[in-house]
Order: structure tokens, then sequence, then C-alpha cells
């Protein structure tokens, strides 16, 4: 298969204020998508991300087809195709189970969607051909299913999806059933592939590592709706609320106070020290509480030595996990989360243990939005 014939033309999703509603026997009516909108530009690869029931396999399945919105709007590229059908969408879509025929061969499994088309059978074992070349399994036409491990499995969902040369390809929480050391190999061959087609692709998952590792940009979602997008390295760094701060990664929230606000950055009162953090847009006004996020690879642990820079606590717990040690330290009133690179079997300081702590000068974003995400 030819990359660049089977996708020429690149084309942006834009949902706009689309919303779905589910009646619950228990709950009552339960909103599962609460005026959702983005942007996806032609050939991005955008996750959704969240935590179970947020609303992120409810958004994709009415961008497929599979639910139609109460509420909003969803284009192709210049068409509206918010009650389209789902085989006049022109999309490829990889399911969480893979959902393969369990009695049909690789080759069969693979051609189903061309067939259905109405393909020449040259042309189908043509592009079955290729597309099985394209995602390494040359070679397994005559496999089944239940003869293939986890992986290869996978690898067949995938190439059944882009047979069929879609506009979109939406992935819906592809790599779960897999293991760890599998998990990163074939979230890495998926972003190669999705870049080689340069199509555009939609994905879900509720694994951060592994959106931020695939993704041109990240949709966080809470309870329905969208809480924030941004790059990964923007979210990770400069959350603008409280629950994206804390769903990212792992963060130390820090009671903070403005003192004063310049062009570049901004002067608070934290950890019983003025500090200087980096202003990202809009500023809070002096005397605002706030929340200082400080993520724990920007602290570090040492020996109390009484520097007026350092700060000084007292370890509670040591976790040694190879190339990292975690610790957490009850510092200036608060418990703070540190993780520190091992330096060698002698690098440890036990619990009990009194220390310096050591905030790196310019670490920490300010999160004005302290909510625990969007309100129900």
């Amino acid at each position: 298969m030819n990359a660049g014939a089977a996708h020429a033309e690149a084309i942006g999703v834009a949902v706009a204020g689309v919303s779905k509603r589910f009646t619950h026997a228990v709950k009552g009516v339960v909103h599962a998508a609460r005026d959702v909108s983005l942007d996806v530009a032609p050939g991005e690869f955008l996750t959704l991300l969240g935590p179970s029931g947020c609303g992120k396999t409810t958004t994709l399945r009415m961008i497929a087809g599979f639910e139609s919105p109460d509420e909003g709007r969803i284009t192709f590229g210049s068409q509206d195709v918010t009650h389209l059908p789902v085989n006049q969408r022109g999309i490829g879509f990889v399911f969480q189970n893979y959902a393969l025929f369990p009695h049909l061969s690789v080759f069969d499994n693979v051609a189903y969607g061309l067939a259905v088309r109405g393909q020449a059978s040259g042309e189908i074992s043509r592009a079955v051909g290729d597309v099985l070349q394209l995602v390494g399994l040359a070679g397994y036409e005559r496999q089944f299913p239940a003869q293939m491990s986890g992986g290869e499995q996978q690898r067949v969902a995938l190439a059944r999806a882009i047979v069929i040369r879609p506009r979109v390809l939406l992935f819906d929480e592809p790599l779960s059933n897999l293991d760890a050391r599998l998990r990163v190999q074939m979230r890495d061959e998926i972003r190669a592939l999705q870049k080689r087609l340069a199509i555009t692709a939609l994905y879900v998952t509720h694994d951060q590592e592994e959106a931020m590792a695939v993704s041109d940009r990240i949709a966080v979602m809470n309870r329905g709706s969208i809480v924030e997008i941004g790059t990964a390295e923007a979210l990770y760094h400069a959350p603008r609320t409280r629950f994206v701060a804390e769903f990212i990664g792992r963060a130390n929230l820090v009671a903070a106070r403005v003192l004063a606000v310049a062009d570049e950055h901004i002067e608070v009162e934290a950890l019983d020290r003025r500090r200087r953090v980096p202003r990202h847009g809009a500023a809070p006004n002096p005397g605002t509480s706030c929340l200082l996020v400080i993520r724990p690879e920007a602290i570090d642990v040492g020996d109390p030595d009484g520097a007026s820079e350092a700060l000084a606590g007292t370890v509670r717990t040591r976790t040694f996990l190879g190339e990292k040690v975690e610790y957490t330290v009850a510092c200036a009133g608060v418990t703070l989360q540190v993780v520190r690179h091992s330096r060698g079997a002698g690098d440890a300081f036990v619990p009990g243990a009194q220390v310096g702590v050591h905030v790196a000068p310019d670490a920490g974003t300010l999160v004005t939005d302290i909510s625990e995400g969007v309100s129900p």
C-alpha cells in the first residue's frame, strides 16, 4: 500500500457542542457527553484521555456514527456527518477487543470490508497483501485469530481498519488487553503507521503515559466534558486546572498566595518561602489564593547542610524502583512527593531521616481553578 496514494489528502474533524444523554434504571438521566467541542487538524493524532465513565468512548462512538448525539454537529472536512450512517462516513475503527471473526482467516478478516464494498478479487488480494506487509504480517494470510498472539491479533485489527483507506482512523482503547511490554511496542507502531499514512486519527485511552507517547494533542475529559486540550508537554508542565494537574502524571499541590505579578513571572508565597514561578497567560491578582503545582522530579533531597535555600524535612517513606527512588517527605507543614534518580546502592535516606529539601528555583506552575473537575 502506497501511503501517499492511500491518503493523499487528510481531512479535519470538527465536533461542535455535542451532547449525549442516557436513561439509567437507578441513576436516572446520565449526561455521558456534555457540550463537547473540539477541532482535529488534518493528519493530526488527537487522544481523548480521562478516567472511566468520563465520556471519551461515547464521544468517539458519536464521531464514528455508532451513537447519535442529542445536540451538536460533527463534520469531516466540509461534510456534515452528524446523522450519516457508519458505513457512509469513511472511517476505520479499531476496537478494544479487536472484534475479529474467529471463523475467518487473517486474509478474510482483512478483506471483509473490501468484499462488502464489491471490489474485484484481484484488487482485494493486492490491497490485503500490501497492508499485511505494512503491519508486519506478511505470510500470515491463512492463520486464524485463535492461532495468533494478542499483539498479532491487534495488527490484524489495524490492517482491517486501514485497508479500506478510511478518511478518519478511530481507536477505542486498543492496547488495554496487552501486557505492559507489548503495549509500549504497539503504541510506537501505531504512531509510526499513522504518521506514515498521514491520516487523521482519534484515540481513546485512560492510560496517561500511552496518551503522551502517541498524541500530537490530548483532550482531557471528566464527567462528560472536555476540561483542557493541549500538547502533552503543556498539560504536564502548565496545567490550568487542578483536575489535569492531578490526572496527568503525579503532582504536589501546595497552597500559595500571589504576592506580585510581572510580564514573565509571578511571585508567590509557598512552602514558607517567597518563590518566583513562570507566568502562563492571564495572571491572578495579588492576594489571590491558589495552588502551586510542583512535579516530584523538580524536588531533591540531600543531607541537612543548613543552607538557607534548603527546607528542613523528614523522610516518611522510601520506595526503590530500580532507576529511580521515590520518597515522601514531611516539609513546611505538608507531605511532598519526591522522585530522585537512583545513584547507587548507598543512595538511601531511610524513613525518619532529617534531610534538606531543595525545590528547583523555577519549578511549578500556578493553578487558580482548584475545583476537582466539571460540575455534575
